[in-house]
C-alpha cells in the first residue's frame, strides 16, 4: 500500500524510517505529476520542495508551530500532509485552492500570494506567542530566495534581530529561481554558495566516503556534517551575508537529503533565538520535462502531457503576446523606450524585447516599489520606461505611483497584466482593484484596450506622453476578434453601434466591449435602441461622453473592476459636475474577496452577463427597476455646470 495513502496528518510521519520518507518522497513526486498535468497549477516549484516540506513537518508540529510560505504557490506538499489528497479539482471551485486556504485547513495561516511578506507575518506571530506565554511553540517561515530581493524581507529581518527571544526559524528556499532566475546582487551571492566548488567537493566527497560503510557509516555522515554546517557555511563565507544581523545561521544543506534537513532543522528548534536555514533545492527536481524548461522549469502550467511535459491545448495568442509583440515595434521606433519588470521578464512578455535591446530592459526583482520609484528617474534622465507587472501587484506600488511618479509629472507607462478575473488563482490574484485605486492619482491617464489593435494603439499613445503616468490593463487569457468602431469622435471616444433611438447609453471598458454589444443587440428586439461606446482611455472622462449621456434616458456603465469606486463612479461624478442627470448604473465586481473558480462562473455570479444586463435594463426603462431611465424627450440638463454656478 502506498504510504502517502496513510499520511492523514503530519503526525503520521513520526513513526516512518529514513528509507520509508524517501519512498514518500518518490510517492509524493509521482502524485504530483500526475495530478497537476490533469488540472493544471504551480508544478516546479512543489517538485522542488517535496523532502523540505516532509522535514518540516517531521520536525515541527502544526498546526500549533505555524508553518507560513512565501509565496503559498509551493504549498501543494504541505497540503498532501496534512490530509488534502484529493487534486481532482485543484483550481476549480468547490476544490482546493492553490494557495493556502484557512477555510480548507487549520495548517494554513497566510493566504495572500504575494511575496517577500513571510517574515513579517512570522515577527507578528512570534511576538503574540512570546507575548502570551506560549513560549514552547515556534513559528517557521518558508521564504524563496526570490523573494529576499524584496524590501519587506529585510525591514523584517531588521526588527526580528532587534528581538532574539523568540522561537523563529527562517527556512530560506534557495533554488535560484522565483518565476524565472533570481536576478540581483542579493542572488549573485547565494549562486556563490550554491555553486562553491569547496561546498560541493567537500559535500560529495564526505557523502561517497561515508557512503562505503553502509547504514551505519550514513548515519555517522549525518552525525559529522551537522558538526560541520558552521565550518562549511564560514569556508563559503556565506555567513559574512548574515553577520551584521546577528541571527544564527545554519547552512547551506542540501534539499533533498531528508535526513540533513531533519537535523539541521532539530538544531534551528532547539536553538530558543531566531535562525536562518538555508536549504538549496532545485525547482522541478524529478521530472525531466520541468528540468529541461529553460523558461521558468514548469513554474505554472495548464493541461499537460505527463509523460512528455507538452501542453495538451494548442495556445491561442493572448493578450500578453500581443503587448510583447507591440513593444517590440515600439522600441524599434523610440530608442528612449525602456523596459521594466520585478522578476516577471517572461510572464508579462518582455523577453522578446529583451532579446532585441538587452540593453534597455531592467529587472529589478521582486521589488515592485523599488521598479517604480527607479522608472520615476529613468523618466527624469529623459528616457521612457514601460513598468509591466500584474494588475495585482499595482497595490504594492501606490505610493510610488502617486508620489514618485505623477507628483514630478515623469512620462511612465504602466502596463497591468492578468487585469480582472483571472479564475483559479483566486482572491490575492484577481486584479480587480486597478481602475479604483489608480483612478485617484492626479493626471492619470487609464486605457483598457478592448482588443488587439487598441491594444497597440493605446501603447503607441502611451510613450508619447512624457509629463504624467499612463496605465494599459488587460485581462488574462486569449484575445477574441477585434471590435471595429463605426466612428472614432474628436476626443479619441470610439462610437461602436448606434441604435434607432437614444435611450440607453453602454460605456464599455476594454474586452467588455464585445458583452455590450451583445446587450445592444438584446436590447433592439427589445424595441430599446442603444448607443455603445468604448472610451479607449477610461480615465480622464472624456466630454463627447458627457454630450452622449446628456441625450440618453439611461447610462449603463461595464467594467471588469470593484464597482465601489470604479470607473462607473468616476462618470456619473462628472456627469452631475457638468450639470447632466441621466440615471448611471454602474456595473461591475463586488467590493469581496473572490475565491478561485472560473473568469464566466464569477461573471455569472456578479450579473455580469448579457441575459442579464439586458433584463436588467429593460425594467429600468419600464420604470419597474432603479435606477429609472428618464421619459423619452428630457433633456438630462439640471441647470447649469457647477463650474458656472454661484
Amino acid at each position: 500500500m502506498p504510504i502517502l495513502h496513510g499520511i492523514m496528518r503530519p503526525e503520521d510521519l513520526n513513526p516512518l524510517s529514513a528509507s520509508q520518507l524517501e519512498e514518500l518522497a518518490g510517492e509524493i513526486r509521482t502524485f504530483l505529476i500526475e495530478n497537476v498535468s490533469k488540472t493544471g497549477g504551480h508544478l516546479g516549484p512543489n517538485l522542488g520542495v517535496v523532502e523540505l516540506t516532509i522535514a518540516l513537518h517531521r520536525v515541527f508540529e502544526s498546526p500549533d508551530d505555524p508553518i507560513i510560505f512565501d509565496t503559498g504557490h509551493q504549498s501543494y506538499v504541505h497540503k498532501l500532509l496534512t490530509g488534502r489528497q484529493d487534486f481532482s479539482a485543484l483550481r476549480v471551485r468547490g476544490g482546493l485552492a492553490g494557495y493556502p486556504q484557512r477555510s480548507e485547513s487549520p495548517h494554513d495561516v497566510v493566504e495572500s500570494s504575494h511575496a517577500s511578506s513571510s517574515l513579517s507575518w512570522a515577527d507578528g506571530v512570534s511576538r503574540a506567542l512570546a507575548a502570551t506565554g506560549r513560549d514552547d511553540r515556534h513559528v517557521v517561515a518558508v521564504v524563496g530566495d526570490g523573494a529576499l530581493t524584496g524590501g519587506m524581507t529585510w525591514e523584517a529581518l531588521n526588527n526580528i534581530t532587534d528581538d532574539n527571544d523568540r522561537n523563529l526559524v527562517i527556512v530560506v528556499n534557495d533554488n535560484g529561481r522565483s518565476y524565472a532566475p533570481t536576478i540581483g546582487g542579493m542572488s549573485r551571492y547565494l549562486n556563490k554558495v550554491r555553486t562553491a566548488a569547496a561546498y560541493k567537493d567537500l559535500h560529495h566527497r564526505s557523502d561517497r566516503f561515508f557512503r562505503l560503510f553502509g547504514p551505519m557509516g550514513r548515519a555517522l555522515f549525518r552525525g559529522v556534517r551537522g558538526g560541520t554546517h558552521g565550518f562549511l557555511s564560514r569556508f563559503t563565507n556565506n555567513e559574512a551575508l548574515y553577520s551584521n544581523l546577528d541571527i544564527k545561521y545554519l547552512g547551506p544543506v542540501d534539499g533533498h537529503d531528508i535526513g540533513a534537513l531533519i537535523e539541521t532543522l532539530e538544531l534551528a528548534k532547539s536553538y530558543g533565538a531566531p535562525v536562518l536555514v538555508h536549504a538549496i533545492t532545485e525547482k522541478g527536481r524529478g521530472y525531466q520535462p520541468a528540468r529541461e524548461d529553460e523558461a521558468d522549469q514548469f513554474h505554472a502550467v495548464n493541461r499537460i502531457d505527463p509523460a512528455t511535459g507538452e501542453p495538451l491545448a494548442s495556445s491561442a495568442r493572448g493578450w500578453t503576446d500581443v503587448f510583447s509583440e507591440a513593444l517590440v515595434d515600439v522600441g524599434q521606433r523610440d530608442e528612449s523606450v525602456i523596459a521594466m519588470t520585478a522578476a516577471m521578464l517572461r510572464p508579462t512578455g518582455l523577453a522578446p524585447f529583451a532579446e532585441r535591446f538587452p540593453d534597455r530592459v531592467y529587472d529589478v526583482g521582486i521589488a515592485e516599489q523599488h521598479a517604480v520609484a527607479a522608472a520615476a528617474g529613468l523618466a527624469f534622465g529623459g528616457l521612457h520606461p514601460v513598468v509591466a507587472m500584474y494588475a495585482t501587484f499595482m497595490g504594492r506600488a501606490f505610493d510610488q505611483v502617486l508620489m514618485d511618479v505623477a507628483l514630478h509629472k515623469a512620462g511612465v507607462t504602466f502596463v497591468l497584466d492578468r487585469a480582472g478575473v483571472t479564475g483559479p488563482d483566486g482572491p490575492s490574484h484577481h486584479g480587480m482593484w486597478d481602475l479604483a485605486m489608480l483612478q485617484i492619482v492626479p493626471h492619470i491617464r487609464i486605457a483598457a484596450p478592448r482588443d488587439a489593435s487598441r491594444l497597440a494603439e493605446a501603447l503607441d499613445e502611451a510613450v508619447d506622453v512624457d509629463d504624467a503616468p499612463t496605465v494599459i490593463r488587460f485581462p488574462k487569457g486569449a484575445v477574441a476578434e477585434d471590435v471595429p468602431a463605426i466612428e472614432r469622435l474628436t476626443d479619441g471616444v470610439d462610437v461602436l453601434s448606434r441604435g434607432e433611438s437614444e435611450d440607453v447609453l453602454i460605456v464599455a471598458i476594454g474586452p467588455f466591449a464585445a458583452l455590450a454589444m451583445d446587450v445592444s443587440k438584446r436590447l433592439r428586439a427589445q424595441g430599446i435602441g442603444a448607443t455603445v461606446i468604448d472610451p479607449r482611455w477610461a480615465i480622464p472622462v472624456q466630454p463627447s461622453i458627457v454630450s452622449l449621456a446628456r441625450q440618453h434616458r439611461l447610462v449603463i456603465t461595464l467594467e471588469d473592476g470593484i464597482r465601489v469606486g470604479g470607473i462607473g463612479t468616476r462618470v456619473r461624478q462628472v456627469l452631475r459636475e457638468s450639470g447632466v442627470d441621466t440615471a448611471v448604473d454602474e456595473l461591475g465586481l463586488p467590493d469581496e474577496f473572490i475565491d478561485h473558480a472560473s473568469r464566466d462562473q464569477i461573471l455569472t455570479d456578479a450579473g455580469l452577463t448579457a441575459s442579464k444586463i439586458a433584463q436588467d435594463i429593460v425594467a429600468q426603462v419600464l420604470g419597474t427597476r432603479i435606477p429609472v431611465a428618464r421619459h423619452a424627450g428630457e433633456t438630462g440638463t439640471i441647470g447649469l455646470p457647477l463650474h458656472q454656478r454661484h
